[in-house]
C-alpha cells in the first residue's frame, strides 16, 4: 500500500519546514497544496519557500503557472493524481503533501467535481456589478438562477456566488446540477497530519511574516502586477490591500496593517475548516518525533 501524508494547517503554523523534516525522515519528495504558491509571479506574498529549502527536497506546483492562467481545484486533483500514480509512487511507497489551501487539500482526498471553465467575459461582469451595486443583486440573482444552492450557499461569501453564477449563466443549467457530491476512491492511504499552536504564539508569526514580506519587497511585487489586479489569481489576502494603497484608497501603514489583519482571519478560516475533519490529528509544528510514530503507526496498520 501505497501512502500519502498530509501536513496541513493555518498559514505561518510551521507546516514546510516540517514536511522538509519528514520527506527527509523517509526520503521522498513534497506536493503542494497552496493555490497561490502555484503562480510564478507571486513570490513574496505567498512565502514560497527558500531556494534553499526548496534544493533539500523536490516540491512540485511550487510557481509552475502564470497568473494569467486559469486554474482551479479539480485541474490540480487531476494532475496530482497522475503524478502520484504515474511518477511518484513507481519511486516512492510515501509521499509528502504540504499545504493549507482547503479546497485543494480536499480535491485530492476527495475528489472535485467537474465544473466548466469559466467565461471570462461573465465572471468580469458579475465581479463589476458585485463592486459597483454589492451582493445584494448577485443573492437575488442567485435565487433566480439556482434556488436548490441558494438554500445552502454561504450567502455572505460573494467568491462562491460568483462561481456559481458564472456557470449558471454560462451553460443554462442550475450550477447545483453540477454537484454531485460523491467521494472518489483513492489507490492510495492518506495521513493527515495538523499542525497549530497557540493563538497568540500563531498571531505574532503572521505578524513577523508580513514584515519580513514588506522587508523582502511586497510592495514592488504588487506594484508590478498592479495592471494585472483584476485577475481572480490576485484576489488574495497581501495583494488586495497593497492594490488598494495604489488606487489611494489608503496608506502603506494601513494597508500592510489590514494584510496581518486579514491574514489573521484567514488562519482562522482555515482552523475552523480543518477542525471540521476528524481524520486530521493535530500537533504542536516542533513535536517531529512524535509526528513520525504517529505516521508510522498509521503505515504499519
Amino acid at each position: 500500500m501505497k501512502h500519502l501524508i498530509i501536513i496541513t494547517g493555518p498559514t505561518a503554523s510551521g507546516k514546510t519546514d516540517l514536511a522538509v523534516n519528514l520527506a527527509e525522515h523517509y526520503g521522498t519528495e513534497i506536493i503542494s497544496a497552496d493555490s497561490r504558491q502555484i503562480f510564478k509571479e507571486m513570490r513574496i506574498g505567498t512565502a514560497v519557500p527558500d531556494k534553499e529549502v526548496l534544493l533539500r527536497v523536490p516540491h512540485y506546483f511550487i510557481q509552475t503557472r502564470s497568473v494569467n492562467d486559469y486554474y482551479n481545484a479539480f485541474m490540480y486533483e487531476t494532475e496530482v493524481i497522475s503524478l502520484l500514480e504515474n511518477t511518484l509512487f513507481p519511486k516512492y511507497d510515501t509521499v509528502i503533501m504540504c499545504g493549507g489551501s482547503m479546497m485543494y487539500v480536499d480535491a485530492v482526498c476527495n475528489g472535485i467535481d467537474l465544473i466548466p471553465d469559466p467565461d471570462m467575459e461573465i465572471r468580469n461582469n458579475l465581479w463589476q456589478r458585485f463592486n459597483n451595486e454589492g451582493i445584494v443583486p448577485l443573492q437575488e440573482m442567485l435565487l433566480n438562477l439556482d434556488p436548490e444552492y441558494y438554500k445552502i450557499c454561504d450567502l455572505n461569501n460573494h467568491k462562491r456566488i460568483i462561481k456559481a453564477l458564472e456557470v449558471s449563466i454560462q451553460t443554462g443549467k442550475p450550477y447545483s446540477t453540477f454537484r454531485t457530491g460523491k467521494t472518489k476512491q483513492r489507490s492510495f492511504n492518506i495521513i493527515k497530519v495538523g499542525v497549530n499552536m497557540p493563538r497568540e504564539v500563531l498571531h505574532n508569526r503572521i505578524n513577523q511574516r508580513v514584515d519580513k514580506m514588506i522587508g523582502e519587497g511586497l510592495v514592488d511585487e504588487a506594484r508590478a502586477l498592479y495592471p494585472l489586479k483584476h485577475l481572480n489569481s490576485l484576489n488574495t489576502v497581501g495583494y488586495r490591500e497593497l492594490f488598494d494603497y495604489f488606487d489611494n484608497k489608503t496608506d502603506l501603514s494601513t494597508a500592510v496593517e489590514l494584510i496581518k489583519r486579514n491574514t489573521r482571519r484567514y488562519a482562522r478560516k482555515q482552523i475552523s475548516w480543518f477542525n471540521g475533519d476528524n481524520n486530521i490529528v493535530w500537533f504542536q509544528p516542533d513535536k517531529v518525533d512524535d509526528i513520525i510514530n504517529y505516521c508510522n503507526c498509521k503505515i504499519l496498520g
